[in-house]
């Protein structure tokens, strides 16, 4: 038998200095370009029958009175017209009415400028140059929300788009029943130590315009928001009209919100695809656009209004996020008439809102089967012209509420690989309440796992150091640095702590003698453990734990309270050392007390051999 194999095409090193043994990524070679030379960067190899990339981008759909065309020659400026070198080193002739002014980053990427906020982005994305930034927003396949307010205040610019590594996003708000502004501040600055990239202000209860003010003003982060929710406080939905929609968008812009989800892709022609869904429309801004339609006979005032918002936010650089009102519920609803008609319509108010020289990416599902994830993510990339996807999850299956958050981030990952820009996160409260501060920890960590290994796996240059750093910390057995490597090094910490506090040459997994890395790591001919930066002398007593990592233990519940303060207050009187090192407990132990300790606190499974 043949039994010989051969690899798939190669995509790039997700390490910069392709480190360890494996070939690379399996994903597409990344292609970044300006103009639709960029359609296929960081992308996922196709299953057969998968849409293609459109091959149409933001140059497609300008202002009334512009054109581009391929030039050849360096940088030139003249009244209504510029010629500039693209990243690529081709270059590219633009001409405007000449009284326009560039105000927002799309706008100054037509004209070849490369902002303060472009090149901020590129510092924090080191595998892109700034004038590769500057033709991503171009292309419309960027974004970098940023409102001109909120520049004044703390906002560290930050971008959203597939040649950038995959971005997550918080909700939080308040709510009528539950918390406050003073909670939601302290919320925010929980999500971004968690590595929330982007927040968005769901509010629908309490002092909104304070909650929200509070919040922008505190925030490094972009926030979004969705306007509607404000739209309706203290009046009946029916008595919505055009001009507090207007009203409220203005004010909301003039506060510093950096994106609106708005979900003008609700038509009224839509609602007969949602008649036998399982579970009708589940976002609150789709319900609430779908009722007034039906109330008024007339169409999604969003849709009408569209050109009038977009002009309210390009004065402060407010991006669109293209709310996805029909978004499915449910497996049962996923990949139906409803969805994709509205994400169809997505589509045209992305064109809409570039001709306004806005920026803007597109919402999506929601609860959808991971066979037709990658699907759901292509048909966006083709109907939207390569727009940035946000999805919220998807969840992949439905019945495991309070585990949601799992669920999810299945979901997620394979969206990130497959074309998604950036992932709401969902929590363990998702369905069930409103999240509470450890939820909000744990949505976090399970969308920073999602959006991490999409990149690894998309090849983006760079994006694996810390994961092999860690394993060579892991490899020598150097616990210390195996855990300031880490995510969460206080999680990490408490749990190896729980079972054995000493630092020495194995973990109360394996033991001293089934040690498979220690055992690799003493093999002569293995490089396995053997980096100089990571070698250690002793086996080392570990430090008290913090009050962090007390709480994290005692929500563990497998140990007792008197040997968590134990491990919390190691002094030399506690551990028996009032007359020089304690004989077990002293800052260095030789091995050989290390596994007397084993012994003496940890029940290890024997093995029978037969």
């Amino acid at each position: 038998m043949d039994r010989a194999y051969t690899l798939p095409p190669l995509g790039a090193n997700p390490s910069s200095t392709a480190a360890g043994t494996t070939p690379g990524s399996f994903a597409v070679p990344p292609r970044i370009g300006p103009g639709t030379a960029g359609r296929w960067t960081f992308s996922s190899p196709d299953t057969p029958g998968m849409p293609q990339p459109s091959d149409k981008t933001a140059w497609n759909f300008l202002p009334e009175g512009w054109s581009t065309t391929a030039e050849s020659g360096g940088r030139k400026a003249e009244g209504g017209c510029v010629t500039f070198e693209q990243s690529d080193g081709t270059c590219r002739s633009v001409s405007f009415p000449p009284d326009f002014e560039p105000v927002t980053q799309l706008e100054h990427a037509r004209v070849g400028n490369i902002t303060r906020e472009m090149k901020r982005v590129a510092e924090r994305e080191p595998h892109l140059t700034a004038a590769q930034v500057r033709d991503e927003v171009a292309a419309g396949r960027m974004i970098i929300p940023a409102n001109k307010v909120h520049l004044g205040y703390k906002l560290d610019p930050m971008c959203i788009g597939r040649a950038s590594k995959t971005k997550i996003n918080a909700n939080m708000g308040a709510s009528p029943v539950s918390s406050g502004t003073e909670e939601e501040v302290e919320k925010l600055h929980w999500s971004i130590r968690w590595g929330a990239d982007t927040v968005m202000d769901l509010s629908t209860g309490g002092d909104l315009d304070e909650c929200r003010d509070a919040i922008i003003r505190n925030s490094t982060v972009p926030i979004g928001t969705v306007p509607i929710y404000s739209m309706i406080i203290g009046r009946k939905l029916y008595d919505l009209d055009h001009a507090a929609i207007l009203r409220e968008t203005e004010h909301q812009a003039r506060q510093g919100v950096d994106y609106f989800t708005v979900h003008a892709g609700v038509l009224r022609e839509h609602l007969p695809f949602v008649k036998n869904r399982l579970i009708g429309i589940v976002s609150r801004g789709g319900s609430l656009l779908a009722k007034w339609m039906i109330d008024h006979g007339e169409q999604n005032p969003m849709y009408v209004l569209w050109e009038d918002i977009c002009d309210i936010m390009r004065r402060y650089d407010v991006s669109f996020s293209i709310g996805d009102g029909l978004r499915p519920g449910g497996l049962a609803d996923a990949s139906d008439r409803a969805q994709l008609a509205e994400l169809a319509t997505q589509g045209e108010l992305t064109e809409r809102a570039w001709r306004k020289g806005v920026q803007a990416m597109c919402e999506g599902p929601g609860h959808v089967p991971f066979d037709q994830v990658e699907y759901n993510m292509k048909l966006e990339r083709n109907l939207c012209h390569g727009a940035p996807f946000y999805v919220l999850g998807p969840l992949v299956t439905d019945m495991f509420p309070g585990y949601d958050h799992i669920t999810s981030c299945i979901g997620a990952t394979a969206a990130a690989y497959h074309g998604a820009s950036m992932l709401c996160y969902v929590t363990p409260k998702e369905h069930l309440g409103l999240p509470k501060k450890d939820d909000v920890k744990q949505g976090c960590i399970a969308y920073k796992i999602a959006a991490h290994a999409a990149d690894v796996a998309l090849g983006i240059p760079g994006t694996r150091d810390r994961d092999d750093e860690l394993t060579k910390a892991r490899a020598a057995l150097n616990w210390e640095k195996h855990f300031d490597l880490s995510f969460d090094p206080d999680t990490a910490r408490a749990y190896h702590d729980e079972d054995l506090d000493v630092d020495t040459d194995f973990c109360a997994m394996c033991g001293h003698d089934w040690c498979s890395v220690r055992i690799s790591k003493e093999i002569v001919e293995f490089a396995s453990g053997k980096e100089d930066d990571y070698q250690w002398d002793r086996a080392k007593v570990t430090a008290a734990l913090t009050p962090d990592q007390q709480v994290i233990l005692e929500k563990r519940g497998v140990l007792s309270p008197e040997e968590i303060h134990r491990l919390a207050a190691k002094t030399r009187k506690a551990v028996g050392a009032e007359d020089g090192k304690g004989s077990c407990h002293s800052d260095y132990v030789e091995t050989d007390k290390a596994r007397q300790l084993q012994d003496a606190t940890i029940a290890l499974v024997e093995l029978e051999v037969p």
